[in-house]
C-alpha cells in the first residue's frame, strides 16, 4: 500500500514502543516519517529522529517548525507520547498527578497546538491521539494513568468537533496492556512481575499482551487518507477485554 505517498506525518514518543511501530509502517506504505522523542536514537534510517520533551511548548514549537522547514509539509499528527504511574487516588502526590497529566494531556494539546496551522495547508490531515481502555473500563491501581487518558479521550472529541470542517480528522486508538518497553517497565515495579505478568495476559480474552504492531495497524487505519469517513472514534485494540463477558474456564 502507498496510501501515505507524499505525506509528512509527525510521530511523538516515536523511537520505540507503539511510537516506533507506528512510524515504521506509516514509512512502509509512503509517509516521510519524523519521530519526536526526549532521545531519538538508534532510529532506522527511513525515520527521521528530533529531540523533543512534549512538557515544553517552546520545544514543541520547535520541533514541529523544524519538520516542516526540513520536508516542506505536515501532513498527519500520531500524538503518542505519553508516561504512566501505579497506584490508586492516594497512592500519588500532586507533583505526580501534575507530571502525568502535563505529559499525557497538555502534551497532545501543544503538539496539536502548533501542528494545526501546517495541518490547515494539508489536503489530508488527520491526527490520531494514543488514548487507552483506562479511559471507560476502571482499572485497579492506575488512578492517576486512567485519569489522563480519559481526559484524552474527551480532548480527541473535542477536537475532532472544533476542527472536521476545517478538514482536518482527529481520533485516538485505546489499546488494552500492549508488550512495550514502557509495559516492561511498570511490571518492573511489581513485587512478583511474572505473576503480575500472567495476571495482565489472563484480563484479556485473547490471553495474550497486545503487541505494538497491531495497535500501529488501528493508528495507520485511523490516519490513513482511505479512513475519510472516521471522524471522532476512539478505536479500542484490547484483545476484547472491555466488550467481551466470558465465562471462566471450563475445568478439564
Amino acid at each position: 500500500m502507498n496510501d501515505f505517498a507524499d505525506l509528512v506525518a509527525i510521530v511523538t514518543g516515536g523511537a520505540s514502543g507503539i511510537g516506533l511501530a507506528a512510524g515504521e509502517l506509516l514509512a512502509s506504505r509512503g509517509a516521510t516519517v519524523a519521530a519526536l522523542d526526549l532521545k531519538p536514537d538508534g532510529l532506522p534510517e527511513h525515520i527521521a529522529g528530533f529531540e523533543c520533551n512534549v512538557t515544553d511548548d517552546a520545544a514543541v514549537k520547535s520541533a514541529v517548525d523544524a519538520v516542516v522547514e526540513r520536508f516542506g509539509r505536515l501532513d498527519i499528527v500520531i500524538n503518542n507520547a505519553g508516561i504512566g504511574a501505579i497506584g490508586d487516588v492516594a497512592a500519588n502526590s500532586d507533583d505526580e498527578w501534575l507530571r502525568v497529566m502535563d505529559v499525557n494531556v497538555l502534551g497532545m494539546a501543544r503538539v496539536a497546538r502548533h501542528a494545526l496551522p501546517h495541518l490547515r495547508k494539508s489536503p489530508k490531515a488527520a491526527i490520531v491521539n494514543t488514548c487507552s481502555i483506562a479511559a471507560w473500563a476502571g482499572l485497579p491501581q492506575r488512578a492517576v494513568y486512567s485519569a489522563s487518558k480519559g481526559a484524552v479521550y474527551a480532548l480527541t472529541l473535542a477536537m475532532a468537533a472544533d476542527h472536521v470542517r476545517e478538514g482536518i480528522r482527529v481520533n485516538a486508538v485505546a489499546p488494552g496492556t500492549v508488550d512495550t518497553p514502557w509495559v516492561g517497565r511498570l511490571l518492573g515495579q511489581a513485587a512478583d512481575p511474572a505473576a503480575e505478568r500472567s495476571a495482565l495476559e489472563a484480563r484479556q480474552p485473547t490471553g495474550r499482551l497486545v503487541s505494538a504492531d497491531e495497535v500501529a495497524n488501528a493508528i495507520a487505519y485511523l490516519a490513513s487518507p482511505l479512513s475519510g469517513a472516521t471522524v471522532g472514534t476512539v478505536l479500542a485494540v484490547d484483545g476484547g477485554m472491555y466488550g467481551l463477558r466470558l465465562r471462566p474456564p471450563t475445568q478439564q
